[in-house]
This record gives C-alpha cells, structure tokens and sequence, in this order.
C-alpha cells in the first residue's frame, strides 16, 4: 500500500510497502518518485533511500520531461495528418463504412456522427489504426515465419505499455499496434524479432544471429525503437 506523499527538494514521493521485497527500491515517472521498501522496514530508511538518490531520481525525471515533450500533439479533425509506416497520411472522410482504411495515400475514416468531436474521431481512426495493423502485421508475420520454415498459432494487436512485441511459449505473436506509426524497417524488424522467437524463446546468441540473418541491420532499428518508441503517440 503507498503511504502518504512527501517532498525533498522539490521532488514528490510516496513510500511503498511490499511483503515480496527484500531491499530498497525507486521507480521514477511523470508524477514523482516512488521507493518500495520491504514490509518490516523502517520508513526512515526509504527517506534516507530517497535522499541519497535524489541525483539519479532528478536526472530520470529530466528525460521523462524530455521524452513527454517529443510525444506529438495531434490535432484530430478531417484535414489533419497522422504517420503510418514512416509517411504522414491525411485523414479524410469515407462516405460509408466499407470505404474505411488506407487508401490512396489517404486515411479514410468513417463516422456515424455529422460533425464528429475531436474525442470521437481520435477513438474512430485508433480503431482503424488497430484494423490496419492487425492485417499488415499478420501479412508481414506470414511473410517472415515462411523464410524460415516456421509456423505461429495468431497474431494479436494490442495496445501495451511496455512491451512492443511478445511470442508465447504456445507461438502466439502480439504486436503493439502503435508500432506501425514508425518507419516500415522498423516494423520489419519488431516482427522478425517476434517471429524469430517461435525457435528461440530466450535471448541467447543463436536468436540474435537468427535476427540478423533476416534483418542485418537489427541493432539501428532496434536502437531506433528503444530512443523514439515513447513519441509512436496515437
């Protein structure tokens, strides 16, 4: 349970018990600092935690403001333009539901409501995003486990917060489906990672060297994702 909130130099945190923790523990995001200590700990000894990490905490939360003011801040209405693959696609209105997707260079996003708000054509085109990736990212995941003779049970489109991509033991692929808001190599790459784990379910020398039998250039475009994935904003 997270106890009350406190300030040290101007930096707010809270204290958090766990029965499971052995030791001292920070986690650092937008809204402050959180130390998770063990249950029977002392509490003075997270505030003494706290203040002899107050460095590294205000260095993460210069790079959490840092990241947050590289996320873009789309405007959503017909007209706009939103990424997909790299590319900045206008959106456009389809005059019927079945006309709906990517086509032409367009987004082509249909709404029920005349004169839509911009709260209900950002939940609209998010689930023509997720449509669309679903299928590219199925095609592609095809496309990949075939070159190297292997087979998956589905591919999945979620939207997750820390994972961009995700094989299980029974060769279910899961894909964030934000990704395809960056550059195509990139996409090729998170599938081919995934795909690559229907064979090695670890990170071990012969599943990296899978990986770059298919994608050589697998340590840029996965760097790629670690520094720009937090701006892949929808």
């Amino acid at each position: 349970m997270t106890a009350d909130l406190f300030t040290y130099e101007e930096v707010s945190y809270r204290l958090s018990r766990s029965p499971r923790r052995k030791r001292l523990g920070l986690v650092v995001t937008e809204r402050g600092a959180e130390v998770r200590i063990p249950q029977r700990c002392a509490e003075r000894h997270g505030h003494q935690f706290l203040r002899e990490n107050i460095g590294w905490v205000r260095e993460q939360l210069r790079g959490l403001a840092r990241r947050q003011s590289q996320v873009p801040d789309h405007h959503f209405a017909f007209g706009a333009r939103f990424p997909w693959l790299g590319n900045t696609l206008e959106l456009d209105r389809a005059a019927r539901a079945a006309d709906a997707g990517i086509r032409d260079g367009y987004l082509q996003l249909y709404c029920r409501t005349r004169e839509p708000d911009e709260a209900q054509i950002q939940s609209a085109l998010q689930k023509l995003y997720q449509r669309e990736a679903l299928v590219l990212l199925q095609e592609k995941s095809a496309y990949f486990a075939g070159l190297l003779d292997l087979q998956f049970s589905s591919v999945k489109v979620r939207r997750t917060r820390s994972k961009w991509g995700h094989c299980t033991i029974r060769g279910e692929l899961q894909y964030n489906w934000l990704v395809c808001l960056a550059p195509e190599p990139v996409v090729d790459y998170l599938v081919i990672h995934e795909v690559c784990h229907l064979r090695h379910h670890n990170h071990s020398r012969e599943f990296w060297a899978l990986v770059a039998s298919l994608c050589p250039d697998y340590k840029r475009l996965r760097r790629w994702l670690k520094e720009n994935g937090h701006t892949l904003q929808l």
